[in-house]
């Protein structure tokens, strides 16, 4: 098993046969920053968004853990007229013989059908008529999260920030804002639920139960049983309902886990780093937080906590001041990985398969 930890300096590689020991293999990628890694199990090949100052925006691929890189497949650009431009890869999806989906900064989607060896925009997406109304959030204007639908082929996910939460039902032809019920706090009393305009912060979709999101806004933690047409707020007894990532269990749909902080500084409430979990769809949350130090003053990002597959469920994340930890044991206790990393975008778990 690997552990991917991309950071604003270059992606850091660890490996364990246990999920006890890790071993630190070296950083690769270096000086790029990574926001999001990606392994399909199908073709072998892990993908890497680096982003660099130097040479812009791009999709890497490996067929050898990071080894060794390619240069990066053509067509992850805008037209030359467009008034937008790619300046940022946000977001990494395989989705099964060799389609793969990018989304980037200024928020927007785009499909390879080959691997990565050449991309084009789902144009369906920046072209719907909501559009207008996406601004940048406080870590700019990203496509940040993909889902592909596993009870539908042609039924896609997307969040972006500022923008909200979309659905296609039609393989991305055309697209509608799922954010009915989910809260705009920063905006005026009586505009507070718009069609679009939200800050999604992430969502994660259920791989066994069909229509089960969990969703962490800019504040607010929302659950949803049907595919997001409607959302029910679920926030009410965690400390801060405010936070970035949100990771659910894969098999128990009403398991989820969240990491709040507080509005500002972001960093958690009360100076205590905890992972809270809730096992009854959010009517409650506990509070994890053996192993983990305290006091601390760090934050989580939005793709800087995962999961892993395996039994018991494993769960990993990365501190904005540079420390991994992970649990092997649902988030009972956690130990440290890896500390006084770069500050960390993104944390995967990929095994060898």
């Amino acid at each position: 098993m690997y552990l991917l930890v991309g950071t604003a300096k270059g992606l850091f590689r660890y490996h364990s046969d246990d999920r006890t020991e890790w071993t630190a293999l070296p950083p690769v990628l270096q000086g790029d920053e990574v926001y999001t890694t990606s392994y399909d199990v199908d073709t072998k090949t892990l993908y890497a968004g680096a982003n660099s100052v130097f040479h812009g925006a791009n999709v890497r691929r490996s067929r050898d853990w990071g080894e060794n890189w390619d240069t990066g497949g053509s067509g992850l650009e805008y037209t030359a007229d467009d008034p937008e431009r790619v300046t940022r890869v946000w977001s990494l999806r395989p989705a099964g013989g060799g389609r793969v989906y990018a989304g980037v900064e200024a928020s927007g989607l785009f499909r390879s059908d080959d691997g990565g060896d050449t991309w084009a925009e789902v144009r369906g997406l920046r072209e719907h008529p909501t559009h207008e109304t996406w601004e940048p959030g406080f870590g700019g204007k990203c496509l940040h999260t993909i889902a592909v639908d596993p009870f539908s082929a042609d039924r896609l996910y997307i969040a972006c920030s500022s923008g909200g939460i979309y659905r296609s039902d039609d393989d991305g032809d055309s697209w509608q804002p799922i954010n009915q019920g989910i809260r705009a706090e920063f905006m005026p009393d009586d505009m507070q639920y718009p069609e679009s305009g939200q800050c999604v912060h992430k969502f994660w979709l259920s791989p066994t139960t069909a229509g089960r999101l969990w969703l962490q806004n800019h504040g607010g933690v929302y659950r949803s049983d049907n595919g997001g047409d409607d959302w029910e707020y679920v926030g009410e007894s965690l400390p801060s309902d405010f936070g970035f990532p949100v990771v659910g269990h894969p098999a128990n749909p009403d398991c989820a886990y969240v990491l709040p902080v507080q509005r500002w500084p972001r960093w958690a409430p009360d100076n205590v780093l905890a992972v809270y979990r809730t096992r009854d769809a959010g009517q409650s949350w506990e509070a994890l937080h053996n192993g983990l130090p305290q006091p601390s003053f760090s934050g989580v990002l939005r793709d800087a906590f995962t999961g892993d597959t395996e039994t018991p469920f494993g769960l990993y994340f990365g501190t904005t001041s540079g420390a991994v930890y992970h649990s092997a044991d649902e988030g009972v206790t956690w130990h440290l990985v890896a500390e006084d990393l770069p500050r960390i975008y993104s944390v995967v778990v990929a095994a060898e398969g």
